[in-house]
């Protein structure tokens, strides 16, 4: 018997965002919303539901529940709440209030000082704020302020104060949509996908940890047919295996420093909640390609593996990165029992090349 269909959910920053169309809407027309409708970065529109809408003499409040679908995380039933003003100048600005963690350290992808509201969602909300700025013909500054009560408490079944999020939850989501995990449906998904690579006559395929990694991939390996492209999520130990299984000759891995650091480490499940990243062990491999003892001292110091990644690049050091790749090409033939080609590229999130390995076997 098949797995029912799972229903997706929507990221917080999508939440945030319906609410602050809402809430600009409800301010510029003075007529309080029910609902409102955002484009997803995944490609769709959607309509949310508009729990409360509030108007005052200069601001207007919306509230949206989230809702996380059939893959509830802690902030599933959470209100996000976009309250917005009028300024004295003409520039849309955004902040977090009650409930939306600071960031304090370095690693992560919004400057310190800063409300955790990550570049995705943000980029959402200053648009939706522009659109309907314009759409009405306004000329005013708008402030946004966007605030999750109990999210502090929330806050603490995350990992956010671990990497330096203090007072709250994050903003978050680079798609809008939260697609719920079904651990057998996702790994259906994989042997199909390697069934259809070897169907196609493919003896090199290329899997990756996401979508974005995907993205990189594809132009790294251009002369691949899309066959070869196979989206393994956290799931790295089963599909190297269904690859060898399967016939294949050569298995291109892709990713980023978070997931790899886990891989070369020989971490095969490389979900967020599976493992921390052992700041340690990248620590010793820097020390292997000849870092200094007190950039040494600040990877063990470290946030989070990106950062790392970061400190690397700013000391020039391209050694790291070419060993932290063969680490995860070496763990990829052991999981396996040899027998493959494996390759390992590093990226940065935006897409910026760090490194490259290619083992045959534990020896060559």
């Amino acid at each position: 018997m098949g797995e029912k269909q799972l229903r997706e959910g929507y990221t917080t920053g999508a939440c945030a965002t319906a609410a602050t169309k809402a809430a600009l809407t409800a301010l510029i027309t003075g007529i309080p919303q029910a609902e409102a409708k955002i484009y997803l970065p995944v490609g769709r529109w959607v309509t949310f539901s508009v729990e409360r809408c509030d108007i005052q003499a200069d601001s207007a409040t919306a509230v949206v529940m989230k809702d996380g679908g059939d893959d509830p995380d802690a902030t599933h039933g959470a209100s996000i709440v976009a309250t917005v003003s009028w300024t004295d100048g003409t520039d849309v600005e955004l902040d977090g209030g009650e409930g939306v963690g600071r960031v304090t350290k370095p690693g992560l992808p919004v400057p310190i000082g800063e409300a955790a509201i990550n570049p995705v969602p943000r980029k959402m909300m200053m648009e939706v704020a522009h659109q309907i700025l314009e759409q009405y013909g306004i000329e005013r500054g708008v402030r946004i302020v966007i605030s999750v009560p109990n999210g502090a408490e929330i806050a603490k079944k995350t990992l956010n104060a671990r990497l330096g999020i203090i007072g709250g939850i994050s903003i978050l989501g680079t798609r809008g949509i939260v697609v719920p995990f079904s651990t057998s449906a996702y790994r259906a998904s994989i042997v199909r996908a390697i069934q259809v690579a070897k169907a196609t006559g493919c003896e090199h395929v290329v899997i990756t940890t996401g979508g974005r990694s995907e993205k990189y991939a594809m132009k790294q390996y251009a002369h691949l047919p899309e066959e070869a492209f196979i989206e393994m999520g956290d799931f790295v130990g089963f599909t190297l295996k269904q690859c060898k299984k399967h016939g294949m000759k050569t298995v291109s891995m892709v990713g980023m420093m978070g997931k790899f650091s886990k891989v070369a480490q020989g971490i095969m499940m490389v979900h967020s909640k599976s493992a921390p990243v052992d700041f340690h062990f990248l620590a010793a491999i820097a020390e292997e390609a000849g870092a200094s003892s007190e950039l040494i001292h600040s990877i063990r110091e470290a946030n989070t593996a990106s950062q790392v990644g970061d400190l690397m690049q700013e000391a020039g050091n391209t050694l790291f990165f070419e060993k932290l790749c063969d680490y995860c090409c070496l763990a990829a033939l052991k999981e396996v029992g040899g027998g493959l080609v494996i390759e390992t590229t590093l990226y940065t999130l935006s897409g910026q090349f760090l490194g490259k390995a290619v083992r045959k076997d534990a020896t060559d």
